[in-house]
């Protein structure tokens, strides 16, 4: 890159609205702007203003925890800005269980069409469950919010929650299998209400995922899965054999 290009800003108070008023400023330029940052959490202040950010920065530090803190940061920003790969599974089993707590995860940004969170019962693989984003005759648009199952479930979160709220509510067990070849079950549980969709695989020529209520949701349909690693421990993966299954399961 040459030198004139480099626009190199030193400058020690930084807060939020000069470092996006920089961003503003040379957003149509030629210009690659780098900040000068003492912490890691200045840094991401220069990275995310606006949602564009400056070029780079410069981490003045001397303790190298800081610089991995900010490796840390990068390391997530890429993880939550990469495709997911997703597989098509066919539902076995559609069952009423009963009552529990189901949780409401409410983040701090708005989701689209198609996007939702990643929730089962199991580790190995997680249903991507819409948001409420979808307008119905019961309640508004909630493009926010994702009902997000038991209290038990894992659930993979790539955004800041903002509120969570436990309820007790009827349950609805789903499990599916990628294959009639496939002996590994797949589960998850939701509340039993119109409300609550899983995002399937588009049908046709349609060239965008859509979602399925789970009160209609029968053995046949088919829905979107992530499979993922195998069984774990207190949260942390490992290689080891454990038979995990739902106690209302088959």
């Amino acid at each position: 890159m040459s030198m004139q290009r480099m626009l190199l800003l030193i400058y020690l108070d930084w807060q939020v609205i000069p470092a996006e008023n920089i961003v503003a400023a040379f957003q149509s330029s030629q210009k690659t702007v780098f900040a000068v940052s003492r912490t890691p959490s200045k840094a991401q202040i220069f990275l995310e203003a606006l949602e564009l950010g400056l070029g780079g920065v410069v981490l003045k530090v001397e303790d190298v925890k800081a610089v991995l803190e900010l490796k840390d940061y990068f390391d997530r920003r890429n993880e939550s800005s990469n495709l997911l790969d997703f597989t098509r599974a066919t539902v076995t089993q559609v069952q009423m269980v009963g009552m529990g707590d189901q949780v409401c995860v409410d983040l701090c940004c708005l989701m689209r069409p198609g996007e939702g969170l990643l929730v089962g019962s199991f580790a190995r693989g997680l249903f991507l469950v819409h948001s409420e984003y979808l307008e119905s005759n019961y309640i508004s648009s909630r493009p926010f919010g994702v009902n997000a199952g038991p209290v038990h479930a894992y659930v993979a979160v790539p955004a800041i929650v903002g509120r969570v709220k436990i309820e007790t509510r009827p349950l609805i067990l789903v499990e599916a299998k990628r294959d009639s070849n496939d002996h590994t079950p797949y589960s998850i549980l939701l509340q039993n209400a119109e409300t609550v969709t899983l995002v399937c695989p588009h049908q046709g020529n349609e060239h965008q995922n859509t979602a399925i209520p789970v009160t209609p949701l029968k053995i046949g349909d088919e829905v979107l899965l992530r499979v993922q690693g195998g069984a774990r421990h207190t949260g942390i993966e490992i290689e080891e054999f454990i038979l995990l299954r739902n106690e209302q399961g088959s």
